[in-house]
């Protein structure tokens, strides 16, 4: 799997660029917002990025590639769709942000998701059905994750890190005990008392809403 890729710019087309790695050119395809965001060619760019494709009977990969991460998580989800390619996906996160795309799919608006260049009303009825819910809650780990990073005393990080320690102590991973902390956090009054955070945290872990 490469997961991301650094090189020189050495051309960019109608939906991707060509990245030099080592005097390699590999071609990386990407949704139209990068292609505007790239540095000039002959400077350095790095792009996280998805590998997708057939080995066998033929050898088919492709590098599908993006700025954000959560522009590259956004399209992991969106191809998981049935009859929702890497085309269709691309062209999705070219016209729309991930937080509109986010809202337009958890809201069931399909008028603004009919606004991509191949997407109809059935598949934007469909994209609405399948990934609202999943599109709502991705939607708001983003704004937790911007919330928790926005912390800004040494308190409040010290009281973060006590809960995820409290909760890694009573036996859950430390992923869930990291993503029930940002939930607990971003929604607390005072994020500096340890105490009641860690109460919070466990019971939104012992409530089912993981």
């Amino acid at each position: 799997m490469i997961a991301q890729i650094t090189g020189k710019v050495l051309r960019t087309e109608a939906n991707s660029v060509v990245l030099d790695v080592g005097g390699v050119g590999f071609q990386v395809y990407v949704p139209v917002t990068v292609l505007n965001a790239l540095p000039d060619e002959g400077e350095t760019a790095t792009l996280l990025t998805h590998l997708a494709g057939r080995v066998q009977p033929d050898f088919d990969l492709t590098l599908y590639g993006f700025l954000e991460a959560q522009d590259l998580h956004a399209f992991k989800i969106l191809i998981g769709v049935s009859g929702v390619g890497a085309k269709v996906a691309l062209a999705l996160l070219s016209t729309l942000s991930v937080a509109e795309l986010s809202r337009a799919l958890s809201t069931n608006d399909t008028k603004m998701v009919t606004r991509v260049p191949g997407v109809g009303p059935k598949l934007a009825a469909r994209l609405c059905v399948e990934l609202g819910d999943k599109m709502a809650a991705f939607a708001f780990e983003q704004k937790v994750e911007r919330t928790v990073a926005s912390r800004q005393t040494e308190q409040e990080n010290a009281a973060y890190e006590d809960v995820v320690e409290a909760l890694v102590g009573l036996g859950y991973s430390r992923a869930d005990a990291r993503r029930a902390a940002d939930r607990t956090v971003a929604a607390a009054t005072d994020k500096t008392d340890a105490g009641p955070l860690i109460g919070a945290a466990l019971q939104f872990l012992t409530s089912g809403k993981r």
